[in-house]
């Protein structure tokens, strides 16, 4: 009694598989072949001998695709793209017939460096840097398709690194120095015609102050020099008296001033 319940025990166990979260399996029977509907996640029969469940992780891959190829100008490019990936579960049957597990190895890597190379000819080295959402489309666009071919879905495609070869590279410095230089110098001539400018603004202030001062003499005329001369007799006055060897004497005629040593002898 206890040998039938353990074959009993271990057929059953035999005839039980798991899948396991994000994956799927397809079934292979050795009398029928490759069944088309792939089973979902979850505990599952077969038929021990006959029948395998092979696993499939249908869970999005990073992967990165590197080429080295020429622009549409004959310069060296060296382009990565990060691409995100993953089986179409409606067709795992048609992949496992025609790829096996490791699907991705065997496609991803020949279609990306087929369209990065077939893209990036189709443009300028310069048209690479100034254009690359355009540049990134395009690849995007005919990636998708091709993958499409082979039941592989794509979830993102992204440029990851863009360089170029080191004539090209030398080039572009050149080129941005020149420029910084030639800002550098319109600058200098901006500030030098600034400069010239303000010194005829006040070339031209000057020339209107003395011409407005020559003006105010014309009109003033002798009245104006009589009233310069009683400013100027009155400060002399008025240092005159502040000194102590100065002396005032009554005349009729008027105040005379009478100077007086401070050092005189008797």
């Amino acid at each position: 009694m206890t040998v039938p319940l353990g074959i009993a025990a271990v057929v059953l166990q035999n005839s039980l598989y798991d899948v396991p979260g994000g994956f799927r399996a397809v079934m292979f029977d050795r009398f029928t072949g490759v069944q088309k509907d792939a089973k979902p996640e979850g505990t599952h029969l077969l038929v021990p001998w006959i029948q395998r469940a092979v696993l499939y992780d249908c869970r999005i891959k990073p992967r990165n695709i590197s080429t080295t190829t020429g622009s549409k100008d004959l310069q060296m490019v060296t382009i990565t793209l990060r691409v995100l990936s993953k089986p179409d579960t409606e067709h795992l049957s048609e992949i496992f017939q025609n790829l096996g597990l490791d699907y991705d190895e065997r496609v991803l890597p020949s279609i990306g460096n087929e369209v990065l190379k077939a893209i990036v000819a189709q443009f300028d080295a310069a048209e690479l840097i100034t254009q690359r959402e355009v540049v990134s489309s395009r690849i995007r666009e005919d990636l998708l398709q091709r993958a499409g071919e082979f039941n592989i879905k794509l979830e993102d495609v992204s440029i990851t690194h863009l360089t170029f070869g080191k004539e090209f590279t030398q080039a572009v410095e050149a080129k941005q120095i020149a420029q910084q230089d030639a800002e550098r110098a319109k600058f200098i001539v901006e500030k030098a015609e600034q400069e010239r400018q303000a010194a005829v603004i006040r070339a031209e202030g000057e020339a209107e102050a003395a011409y407005t001062i020559s003006k105010a003499l014309d009109k003033a005329g002798e009245a104006f020099v009589a009233l310069r001369k009683i400013e100027a007799s009155k400060a002399i006055v008025q240092s005159l008296a502040g000194n102590r060897n100065v002396t005032y004497i009554p005349s009729s005629g008027g105040n005379v001033l009478l100077s007086v040593p401070s050092d005189s002898r008797s």
